[in-house]
């Protein structure tokens, strides 16, 4: 009875001690290793299809917003005194670098962004990067440079010439932004065939996305003081002219930093510059890692070949 529950159990029999799995490796051993060599030949020789891709990074700090940091406090100690006269003062903008960054990785930014700088065709037809004359080697399958046309043989509903939108997602896949949470630091880093191109566009991003917060804070700065002013010309109580006018400073304060400071909501701390060495792909890696994985593989079918052996 107990040996045939010893039998059922299978422990007695199934075991594969590891001299036996290392003697019917050893017996393979020229067939698991050249299958493993072969393997690696291939990944080698498709590595070497691949372009290199650079990484510039760049280090900014997101800039101290004061002026939205005062306005908000006047709107927590006045808001009340202000309602009474039908004014609604708001919070203040004191989260501009999150708003900043956020839009950084938008849809109408990257559109903007995408037409100043006439990016479509080196992010989306560019095949390798001639470093002896500095520019862009473009694929003939996607891109025909002699007639300025988009050739690309794709279904609906894609067209041969990519969309701003299909070319934002590629854009994002480059692009990598962090911050560092105890320092306040962000690094926005760009990967593109070209190491000149990933420099610029990281430079252009950083300037475009300071411009466009700029803009935008000053616009919002000048109607803020047109009604601010407004207000002021309404009203006959003395105190809530006293509010009127200190937020109409803060506000002249906001448009005056505006016009003044290029670098509005992020600051530069290290400039992007032109890498030297690739980012990816790292080709002795893909090789090694191929061949640890068929020789794993193989291993692993040896065992389930000697465990089937076992059960029979």
């Amino acid at each position: 009875m107990s040996k045939d529950l010893t039998n059922d159990v299978g422990y007695a029999n199934d075991e594969i001690g590891l001299n036996e799995l290392f003697s019917e490796i050893w017996r393979v051993k020229f067939w698991l290793g050249g299958i493993s060599f072969l393997v690696a030949v291939i990944v080698a020789a498709y590595s070497l299809t691949l372009p290199n891709i650079y990484r510039s990074e760049a280090l900014v700090v997101p800039v101290e917003d004061g002026a939205g940091g005062k306005l908000g406090s006047l709107a927590g100690q006045f808001g009340g005194l202000a309602s009474l006269a039908g004014i609604s003062l708001g919070k203040g903008d004191s989260n501009k670098s999150v708003i900043a960054l956020e839009k950084l990785k938008s849809r109408e930014f990257f559109f903007k962004f995408a037409e100043k700088h006439q990016i479509l065709v080196p992010l989306m037809a560019v095949k390798e990067w001639d470093p002896q004359s500095d520019k862009l080697v473009l694929d003939a399958d996607i891109y025909n440079a002699d007639t300025d046309t988009w050739v690309r043989d794709v279904s609906w509903p894609k067209q041969p010439k990519p969309s701003l939108q299909e070319a934002h997602k590629a854009f994002l896949d480059s692009l990598t932004v962090s911050q560092d949470k105890t320092t306040g630091m962000v690094k926005i880093m760009l990967e593109h065939v070209s190491p000149t191109i990933a420099r610029d566009w990281t430079t252009a991003l950083i300037t475009d996305l300071n411009e466009e917060m700029r803009q935008r804070d000053i616009a919002e700065a000048q109607s803020s003081i047109a009604y601010l002013e407004q207000q002021v010309a309404d009203t006959k109580i003395t105190e809530i002219k006293t509010v009127l006018y200190q937020l109409i400073e803060e506000q002249t304060k906001t448009l005056m930093l505006a016009n003044v400071k290029p670098e509005y909501i992020l600051e530069t701390v290290d400039a992007a510059i032109v890498p030297e060495k690739k980012y990816k792909p790292g080709r002795a890696v893909m090789v090694i890692g191929a061949a640890v994985v068929v020789f794993i593989g193989g291993v692993g079918f040896l065992m389930i070949r000697l465990v089937m052996k076992k059960e029979k």
